[in-house]
This record gives structure tokens, C-alpha cells and sequence, in this order.
């Protein structure tokens, strides 16, 4: 994704603001970019108390960087900010590989009938159970296409390899989640083949 140069330089006095200890400016800051962290460090890592701490230690990230951004040449804060954040869930599913989903996760759905909401909670414990399967790259690459909906470019800026690499990533990524879920197909109510395209 290329960033509009005026987006930019708005960003760029933004941070300069944060780093001279504007409230404004931080909250500006943490309500745009702390909910995007959180989202994909929970993806990542499928923990809560986890994710936020990765969001947190992301901000911190950001505000130790604010005072030296480089507008001209550098990523844009979405883009270093998923890059950050996708190291630090790296870091962490490298220290503690986790034993499987826990037991108490919560899946907020909107759906109005009760069986409508425990299947749309059983799909989404499917899928997230079978990311956490998968190598690191391939689910990190998984997750920032087919979830957060970011293009190939973006992709490979954050993950600092080509758009060719994560093409790969990403189909060997959805080929193995579907293979994974196509066993459960029945048992979480799909009729046809929907299960390998619902992510």
C-alpha cells in the first residue's frame, strides 16, 4: 500500500507530537493504532493477556521510535507497526509453543439464535486452532492476507521478503488449513466447500 506523501507528513508531526509528550497526540495515536495491534497479536498468538501485552510493548516500540521517524523513507505506522508486532508474536510462540486452544476463550458473535452463535464460536475455535498449526511464516502471512485483508506488497514489507514469497507463504498456509478443517466439515455445519474458502 503507498502512502499518500501529505498522509505522510500528518503522520510524521503526529509522532513528532507523541515524542514530545502531547497527550493529544498519544491518544490520537493509541485509539488508531492500539485495537489494529491487539487484533493481530490475538490472531497470532490466540491469548488475550498475551496479545495485549504485545500491543503494549508495540506502543512502547513506537513511542521509543516517534522522535527519529523518517516520513520520507521509511514504512508507514500500519506497516511497522504489523512488522513489530508480528516479530514480537514471533518471539513469544518461540519462547512458549502453546498446548492447545484454552479452554475459557471467548469469541464475540453478533448472531441472533443461540445455536446460530455456539456454531459460529465452533467454526471460529476450528480456525483458530488450526492457525495455531501452522509454521509461524506461514500463518503470520495467512493472517495479514486472508484476515486483516492486506495486499501481497504490504505483506512483504512487513514481513521484509517479496510479494513472489508471500504468495507461497499464503497458499501453502490456506492449502494446510484446509486440509486441517475439511475433516470437520459436518460437524460445523458446512454442506458444500465452503470450510477452505471461509477464511
Amino acid at each position: 500500500m503507498t502512502q499518500n506523501p501529505t498522509d505522510s507528513a500528518a503522520e510524521a508531526a503526529l509522532l513528532d507530537a507523541y515524542a514530545a509528550g502531547d497527550s493529544d497526540a498519544a491518544r490520537t495515536l493509541a485509539a488508531k493504532y492500539t485495537p489494529l495491534v491487539f487484533a493481530h497479536a490475538f490472531r497470532m498468538l490466540n491469548d488475550r493477556a498475551e496479545a495485549e501485552d504485545v500491543a503494549q510493548e508495540a506502543m512502547l516500540k513506537l513511542w521509543r521510535q516517534a522522535p527519529g521517524w523518517d516520513a520520507g523513507g521509511g514504512a508507514s505506522v500500519r506497516t511497522w507497526l504489523y512488522r513489530v508486532t508480528a516479530n514480537l508474536c514471533i518471539d513469544r510462540l518461540r519462547k512458549t509453543r502453546p498446548d492447545g486452544m484454552p479452554e475459557d476463550l471467548d469469541v464475540p458473535d453478533d448472531a441472533p439464535g443461540a445455536e446460530a452463535q455456539l456454531q459460529a464460536k465452533a467454526r471460529q475455535m476450528a480456525l483458530d486452532e488450526a492457525l495455531m498449526q501452522l509454521p509461524d511464516r506461514q500463518r503470520q502471512a495467512v493472517v495479514l492476507r486472508h484476515i486483516e485483508g492486506l495486499g501481497n506488497t504490504e505483506i512483504a514489507q512487513i514481513m521484509d521478503i517479496g510479494p513472489r514469497a508471500v504468495e507461497s507463504l499464503t497458499a501453502r498456509g490456506k492449502r494446510t488449513l484446509a486440509a486441517l478443517l475439511s475433516g470437520q466439515r459436518t460437524g460445523l455445519g458446512y454442506t458444500d466447500d465452503t470450510v477452505e474458502t471461509s477464511f
